[in-house]
């Protein structure tokens, strides 16, 4: 087995050394020291940059917003979706054991995929190193290796599914580490591991030897991600293969062979660590904990141009107040503008997603059960869910002000070292009252089916074809979860938060939708018939096509140098 790198809670002496620096704690100060070192790096060196086509450019970014729409992701999430697009497109004959793709070189893949990145917008152009290339080359040929030599045996356990769900899962962590080479995401990694130790040291277990050390800093390391950045499991499981395993990144030709091996149970191993059954209490804590950071990240973004200054004006901590001050309002102004553009695109992709599956599905189900729709009963099959979405998310409220002091106090005992430490305790040892509980999961469930029965009568009583009921019963779930989720991130900046007896009642309408919604999510990521749609049969020969416009252009640059 590939020995596994092992997380030590380490504690840091406050020696006279330390304050001769001032009086931050120091994860904060290796913090800014990696936010420093990385912006000299980036104004060192004079190297050429990747250009594209301009006009091919703003076809492709128009592509883009459409993919957009079809396929929604947080605007985080969108570039490496467009990397994992274009690796399942170009790598689908290998994984479908075609081999069409030995006549293709790494060289050429990596290559094409940077420059579709740069027309789509997801990367800036001009700025991208050429020799970038070579090391995504070098990632490709990575992948394809594990993905050819992935030791599968021909036993019921990997039927056909669970091959498709690894093959998902490995381009998803390949397109991980490109979109790291390609966009470094240096300030944000930084954050996370400073309020992933700063947490470690704070979260006390009750009974004290529940997990060991190595397993709950995992957990708190995983929680820290969920929280601070909302980020994908994807992205998750990536980091834990480069902390666990430090040479994942650049493996020697023995160590890949070896990684290659065991990369089925590695895969197993990050599954278990995103789905331990303590994830969610480590989560709850680092939920209240988060708004500190991400000021703290804004803070630093502020001093880009003059990093020097970082620790002369954190130090004042009359100064450090007030930058947290600007930057909390800053982000309070703009919630609900952002929060709103969620909402728009979220719709949009279910609104798009219910045409396809009304046209497709629903239409010719009618008509096989002689029924079909009135034009009032399409207005309604279309218009509720984008309603609800929509009331959901307008009743969202931001935090109190009072909620800023709270922030402040916060910063303060995570960035200084003189200032007292809140203590965060998971008490496993709660008496557990099994009637109670089971009372709850029995109302829980009355509650779900309830509410499931109440909008399928809606639906029945606008007069949509009882065969459409369930679908748009199933629409209003995928809804409720993505205003659920938008919700959550209405508490980017709450430390106070403050329930009234109208959320209490909502939450008990809702939750269960929203649970059903995001299994019925999880699968739509499996099986989005019209993003694999769009991927296959459209993007390819559209992307062809702006290649096209590329070379054309290209070529029309080289007959005006010829007229002189």
């Amino acid at each position: 087995m590939i020995p596994k790198i092992i997380f030590e809670n380490k504690e840091v002496v406050a020696t006279p050394a330390n304050f001769k620096q001032g009086t931050l704690s120091p994860p904060i100060q290796a913090l800014i020291d990696k936010y420093q070192t990385s912006l000299k790096h980036q104004k060192f060196g004079e190297v050429s940059k990747i250009h594209v086509d301009e006009i091919a450019s703003r076809v492709a970014f128009f592509y883009e917003r459409i993919i957009k729409i079809i396929d929604w992701k947080e605007e985080n999430l969108l570039r490496r979706n467009a990397i994992e697009r274009f690796l399942k497109r170009r790598l689908i004959t290998e994984i479908s054991k075609i081999n069409i793709i030995s006549s293709i070189k790494a060289s050429t893949i990596s290559e094409s995929l940077i420059h579709e990145s740069i027309r789509g917008g997801h990367l800036p152009n001009d700025e991208i190193d050429q020799e970038k290339i070579i090391i995504v080359q070098q990632i490709i040929e990575k992948y394809l290796y594990i993905i050819k030599n992935a030791p599968f045996n021909n036993s019921l356990t990997f039927v056909f599914k669970k091959k498709v769900n690894f093959y998902n899962w490995i381009l998803e962590i390949a397109a991980c580490e490109i979109e790291d080479v390609l966009s470094p995401p240096i300030k944000e990694n930084a954050l996370m591991e400073s309020m992933a130790e700063l947490m470690n040291e704070r979260i006390r277990l009750n009974p004290v030897n529940t997990i060991s050390e190595n397993e709950k800093y995992i957990q708190v390391y995983i929680a820290v991600h969920r929280t601070l950045f909302d980020l994908d499991d994807a992205i998750i499981g990536y980091h834990l293969l480069l902390k666990k395993y430090p040479f994942w990144a650049y493996p020697t030709g023995s160590t890949l062979k070896e990684i290659t091996q065991n990369i089925l149970l590695i895969w197993t191993s990050v599954n278990q660590d995103l789905s331990h059954p303590m994830a969610k209490n480590f989560f709850n804590i680092c939920e209240k904990t988060d708004t500190a950071f991400t000021v703290f990240g804004d803070v630093l973004d502020y001093f880009q141009e003059q990093p020097e200054k970082i620790n002369e004006e954190i130090l004042d901590k009359q100064n450090a107040k007030e930058l947290v001050t600007k930057f909390y309002d800053k982000r309070l102004n703009t919630l609900k503008s952002r929060l709103l553009k969620l909402a728009v695109f979220s719709t949009l992709s279910v609104f798009v997603s219910n045409w396809f599956s009304f046209f497709v599905v629903e239409v010719p189900l009618a008509h096989l059960f002689y029924q079909g729709f009135s034009l009032s009963a399409v207005a309604f099959d279309f218009l509720i869910p984008s309603v609800v979405m929509f009331i959901l998310v307008s009743i969202i409220k931001p935090p109190p002000r009072s909620n800023l002091d709270k922030v402040i106090k916060q910063f303060n005992q995570f960035v200084y070292l003189d200032e007292e430490k809140d203590i965060y305790e998971i008490n496993l040892n709660r008496k557990k009252r099994p009637f109670t509980n089971f009372i709850i999961i029995l109302l829980y469930i009355t509650t779900c089916l309830a509410t499931f029965s109440g909008i399928g009568w809606i639906f029945y009583i606008v007069k949509i074809p009882i065969t459409s009921v369930v679908l748009d019963t199933i629409g209003i779930a995928l809804n409720v979860f993505a205003a659920m989720v938008i919700r959550n991130k209405a508490r980017e900046i709450t430390v106070e938060e403050k329930s009234n007896f109208g959320e209490f009642i909502l939450d008990i309408l809702f939750l269960p939708i929203a649970e059903i919604g995001s299994w019925l999510a999880s699968k739509w990521k499996e099986y989005n018939v019209v993003s694999v749609f769009f991927n296959i049969m459209i993007e390819t020969p559209f992307l062809n096509f702006i290649d096209f416009i590329e070379n054309w252009r290209q070529f029309l640059k080289e007959k005006k140098a010829d007229i002189h």
